[in-house]
């Protein structure tokens, strides 16, 4: 039995199942962990969305920002933007039965026997792992009950750009969503930053990788991730990211767990290589 935690797949459909091909992944033994945006941009996001939800229990995936821009949408259309491919998705039949299912994926997950933890962008630099648990199954408990139309209404925007335990309501949660989907830089402090997008040795002075700061609490935990594709694949000492640019030309990264094996296939350009949100 083998477990392969995929990049972000954003509706490239095809892709994904060149990739299962190549690395023989067998439906009956092997599980496969996805790192959110499953959809979006891409040209397949309702198959995908078809396929991974049918896995079953055989495939956990944690939410992305563009998960949660679309389960946005599917409750106020005003928020569907110029570059968005989700219309397939929200006219389809079975949307409201594949949404559903969506806005109750996890925003972490937790293997202790593999000993990986998993997110869509990144940990604040201010968390340990119980912390991180906790804020997330805040989040998660939120979007499984009768509060989550408010919750997309109060979910965009930057701030708060720092962490206090005192923070509180729609903030919290803002502030975690953004951690958990969104960041790729931070300050010194741990201040999030979200102007860059860019690879590393590209931004301003003062900002480094959120998984680079000095004395981040969860350091020595070893976290899968993807969301930033100037970042490309980037196998560090705890910090795996694998979002290797599907969309723009790049390729579509596995990794098995625990043993690291990476297997990657490449992939044409479907969407605008300047937009990486």
């Amino acid at each position: 039995m083998a477990t392969y935690a995929i990049g972000d797949i954003q509706g490239c459909f095809d892709q994904l199942q060149q990739l299962l091909a190549a690395v023989a992944f067998d439906a009956t033994v092997d599980r496969l962990w996805f790192t959110g945006d499953l959809v979006n941009r891409g040209p397949q996001s309702l198959e995908t969305l078809r396929f991974v939800k049918g896995l079953g229990e055989r495939a956990v995936t944690v939410l992305g920002n563009h998960d949660l821009h679309l389960l946005a949408v599917w409750h106020n259309r005003d928020n569907l933007k110029g570059s968005d491919t989700l219309d397939a998705v929200l006219a389809a039949p079975d949307a409201a039965e594949l949404l559903a299912w969506l806005r109750t994926r996890p925003l972490l997950h937790h293997d202790p026997q593999l000993g990986f933890t998993m997110v869509h962008a990144g940990l604040s630099p201010q968390w340990d792992l119980a912390t991180a648990q906790r804020c997330a199954g805040e989040i998660e408990a939120v979007l499984a009950g009768p509060d989550h139309p408010r919750f997309f209404k109060h979910m965009y925007g930057n701030k708060p750009r720092r962490w206090s335990e005192s923070l509180a309501g729609w903030e919290r949660l803002r502030y975690a969503v953004n951690c958990f989907t969104r960041m790729r830089f931070c300050a010194e402090d741990g201040t999030l930053e979200f102007g860059q997008k860019g690879a590393p040795g590209q931004q301003d002075p003062g900002f480094r990788p959120w998984f680079e700061v000095a004395g981040r609490r969860h350091a020595g935990e070893r976290v899968v991730c993807g969301h930033w594709s100037t970042l490309g694949l980037h196998l560090g000492s705890d910090v795996f990211a694998l979002d290797t640019g599907c969309l723009w030309g790049g390729g579509l990264t596995a990794l098995r767990l625990p043993d690291l094996a990476v297997t990657r296939i490449d992939c044409p350009t479907i969407a605008d290589p300047n937009d990486h949100s």
